[in-house]
């Protein structure tokens, strides 16, 4: 502390670092001391063999599975330093609540019982919140608490449909949701959207050819198109799911971005279910902090059941200091307050984009302005090589999506999903059009 002029817990911290790289011992009472030498690294044996072990499965599964997390990582990955990252799935610090969320989690460790084990289903008072937030006649009851809404949707697949299985879903649709369906064996079928949402008429087709028993939709700020299902099309939803025997499973995941000028919000799915048809997901994480994974799994019946013994199978339970610190989070008066900062901050960079595009990117077609959530959704001209924009972008100092990952058949057309979240704010975003202007300059010249 003298030598360095530093604290004691920087010291203390210090040390911890050099225990935990195995460069130091501690011992009570006598102090802290090197650590013996570790021995040389080991040569590395012949893995070779695994390839046959890995593959082998394949050969008896009617659809093999495709273990493929590409689409997913490139949603996570950290763009290199100073290029602007478009491609981002969650919010920016600056939009974060980290301030509330730190006091959340400060009063959830102070809880009596904080780091008891906690009932399986999860927290009964975190359970009722969400269950308030589905509808008026859902109750704690009806819920299960999980690791986050990809978690949630894990669970969901796994339990409605047998490997080999078709599953109807959005098209285009989240990448997540089609690896988790390809690495359960299941075979993911195209339903087409516009901007109402997905084509009844299509779906019952669908049903009818395939005779899947699952469908997984998003209808409240559909990914990627921003699409909400329209109020004439949600009781046909539910009707031809419950005709063909199937469950909907609604991916509810936006709800809590919507923009500042979006006025009234259709009600979950789920609200308008009284047959047990909706399995509905939703989660406290895009609102926050990618690292609050506390999501829910709801539905009614002996479903629920399965569910519950697979999320049980598969992780236990959530943390319960998570839990505590989401009811704490969400219990607090600051919950309200940070969602009125992000409605308005979400609609004002969504502004800032669309006005950018439109001056120095209009060759690039915004058929649709989405009323919540964080992106837009692309059209390219016509014989657009996505793959080449999405590298002179990155070249150009701006991380971009390409559309061709939402799509598990062949797409319509070349895309590209911007997000404006996952920046600083108006500014970051004009200079991210700009390096994408030069981007286009390059590959549709």
């Amino acid at each position: 502390m003298e030598r360095h002029r530093v604290s004691p817990v920087t010291v203390s911290r210090a040390l911890a670092q050099l225990s935990a790289e195995g460069l130091v011992v501690t011992r009570p009472g006598a102090g802290a001391f090197r650590a013996p030498a570790r021995p040389g690294t080991p040569q590395s044996g012949d893995t070779s063999w695994q390839e046959v072990a890995l593959s082998a499965d394949a050969a008896t599964e009617l659809v093999p599975r495709s273990v493929d997390s590409s689409a997913v990582l490139t949603t996570l990955a950290v763009p290199p330093p100073g290029v602007i990252e478009f491609s981002g799935g969650y919010l920016h610090s600056s939009l974060q609540p980290e301030q509330a969320m730190a006091a959340a989690l400060a009063r959830a460790g102070r809880r009596p019982g904080a780091w008891s084990r906690p009932p399986i289903d999860g927290l009964p008072e975190l359970r009722e919140w969400f269950a308030r937030d589905i509808g008026d006649t859902w109750t704690a009851a009806d819920v299960l608490v999980t690791s986050g809404g990809q978690s949630a949707l894990t669970t969901a697949l796994r339990a409605l449909a047998p490997p080999g299985a078709p599953v109807l879903v959005e098209s285009p649709t989240y990448p997540g949701m089609l690896a988790i369906a390809r690495a359960s064996g299941l075979r993911p079928v195209p339903v087409p959207v516009d901007s109402d949402g997905v084509r009844p008429e299509l779906l019952a087709a669908a049903f009818r050819a395939t005779g899947a028993r699952v469908f997984v939709c998003q209808p409240l700020i559909q990914n990627p198109t921003g699409a909400v299902l329209s109020e004439a099309r949600r009781p046909e939803i539910l009707r031809i799911a419950r005709e063909a025997g199937a469950f909907v499973v609604e991916d509810d995941f936006l709800r809590r971005l919507i923009h500042e000028d979006a006025g009234p919000l259709p009600r979950p799915l789920a609200a308008d279910d009284q047959d047990g048809v909706v399995v509905h997901v939703c989660s406290l994480t895009k609102p926050t902090s990618p690292s609050l994974r506390v999501g829910v799994l709801a539905a009614r019946g002996p479903v629920l059941e399965r569910l519950r013994s697979i999320h049980v199978v598969d992780c236990f339970f959530v943390a319960r200091p998570l839990q505590e610190a989401a009811l704490e989070l969400v219990g607090s008066p600051a919950w309200n307050r940070h969602l009125r900062f992000l409605a308005r901050e979400l609609k004002n960079r969504r502004n800032a984009m669309t006005a950018g595009l439109l001056q120095h990117l209009p060759e690039l077609a915004l058929p649709h302005i989405p009323p919540g959530g964080y992106h837009l959704w692309l059209r390219l001209p016509d014989g657009t090589d996505e793959q080449a924009l999405v590298s002179a972008a990155l070249r150009a100092g701006v991380s971009v999506t390409a559309g061709r990952p939402y799509f598990c058949a062949e797409p319509s057309a070349a895309h590209l999903r911007l997000a404006f979240a996952a920046v600083a704010g108006p500014q970051e975003i004009a200079d991210g059009i700009r390096r994408l202007r030069t981007a286009c300059d390059e590959v549709l010249s």
